[in-house]
């Protein structure tokens, strides 16, 4: 199979994909063929400059000889640098995702209605498919650096940590966390579902039959390592929130908790690929969980209110929202540090904690009774990790390209 047949069925697969959920999005608003115009001539500017992007880094990446493409397989029309083919990407992503988008948020808007009862289109609001990314991305990168090769343990554990366990972390999160929800104003939408409970018992049920299969393949893959490893991401999974355990309200492990939520995903990855344990490893997954601790104090920050309200104690709510944000900064901080000791090129993420510290230090001296104007830092927290992870792929590249 060619590039281009396999990129001309992905953009089919985008199409027809985008076209249904926008059609569903816009269903029953006959009268505002405006929003749908202006949807589509978003979706146009989105590729033109997703386009550009893609030109300009691919370009850099091929004349920087980190990867080249088999004449025979690509038609040979260039962008710059970059084959014709490589677009197909960007496009299917503009197409496909923005209308997924809108039927989930159509969806959770009229949830209330009683005539909405859609588990699935509530589970996959509840799983923030827009932080899938931050475990499945851990796990395959760590994976793939160590046994530089593709096969089906790296993709059933990439699909894994890219859905399933988001469903069950954020689900049952979800589930558990109604109560303070329902008094949440950030909670309905990219930042979480606002799970209703007639579905909440459907929800703990969905969350196991899609995690216990994944865990016990990955499991019988591995040795006592993977199984520890495993063990732990799923113990910190239910921990977390579940009534009993409830570890997000015991200030610092809550922290803790949630860091291992990212870091888990990695270390699972380094235990099936049986990488060797080194100090500079060992450095550098602290430095990943310091950065999950500073992001978690930091998102409890703005949640301090409705925590309160309902009764819900976090490490913002203990120590206050001030010394929160300052110890976010701390961790960060120090997280970069610690990517200084790491073989080169792992130096150069150091400077990858530098946003997230400006990010977070305008609010030094916020207050618990301005907590809630972190959101704006928060949500832009959300796109960082984007910028992030697009910096720790290219480190990850020039590592690769070093030790061929």
């Amino acid at each position: 199979m060619t590039y281009v047949v396999l990129a001309l069925l992905f953009i089919a697969a985008a199409v027809i994909a985008g076209a249904a959920f926008a059609r569903a999005a816009f269903a029953g608003k006959g009268g505002l063929s405006g929003e749908r115009r202006q949807h589509w001539k978003a979706v146009g500017i989105a590729f033109v400059a997703l386009a550009v992007l893609t030109a300009v880094f691919d370009s850099i990446m091929i004349g920087m000889e980190l990867f080249h493409y088999d004449a025979a397989h690509i038609l040979g029309v260039k962008i710059g640098l970059a084959p014709i083919e490589d677009f197909a990407y960007p496009l299917a992503g503009v197409v496909a995702l923005p209308g997924l988008w809108m039927w989930l948020t159509r969806r959770r808007s009229h949830a209330a209605k009683p005539n909405l009862k859609g588990l699935v289109p509530q589970a996959l609001l509840a799983s923030r498919p827009v932080s899938w990314i931050n475990t499945a991305y851990p796990f395959a990168a760590a994976m793939l650096l160590t046994t530089r090769e593709i096969d089906w343990v790296l993709i059933v554990g990439t699909f894994y940590f890219l859905i399933p366990y988001n469903l069950a972390m954020y689900g049952i999160n979800d589930v558990f966390d109604y109560e303070s929800d329902l008094k949440n104003p950030r909670k309905g939408g990219i930042e979480g579902a606002l799970l209703q409970p007639h579905l909440h018992r459907p929800m703990l049920w969905l969350a196991a039959i899609t995690n216990v299969p994944f865990l016990l393949v990955l499991a019988f893959a591995g040795g006592p390592a993977a199984w520890i490893s495993l063990a732990v991401s799923a113990f910190a999974v239910v921990a977390y929130s579940a009534a009993g355990l409830r570890f997000k309200e015991r200030p610092v492990l809550d922290s803790l908790t949630s860091s291992t939520h990212f870091v888990s995903p990695a270390v699972v990855g380094l235990a099936l690929a049986g990488a060797q344990v080194t100090p500079e490893l060992i450095i550098l997954l602290v430095a990943f969980f310091l950065w999950g601790m500073a992001a978690h104090a930091f998102g409890a920050v703005q949640d301090i209110e409705p925590d309160r309200q309902a009764g819900i104690g976090s490490i913002a709510t203990v120590i206050g929202a001030r010394r929160t944000v300052r110890l976010a900064v701390v961790l960060w901080f120090v997280a970069g540090l610690a990517m200084l000791a790491t073989p080169w090129p792992g130096p150069l993420a150091a400077i990858i904690a530098v946003p997230y510290i400006v990010n977070c230090a305008r609010y030094w001296n916020v207050t618990d009774t301005t907590a809630g104007r972190t959101n704006a830092a928060w949500r832009r927290f959300i796109w960082l990790n984007y910028g992030s992870g697009f910096l720790v792929t290219l480190i990850f590249i020039l590592q690769w390209s070093l030790t061929s």
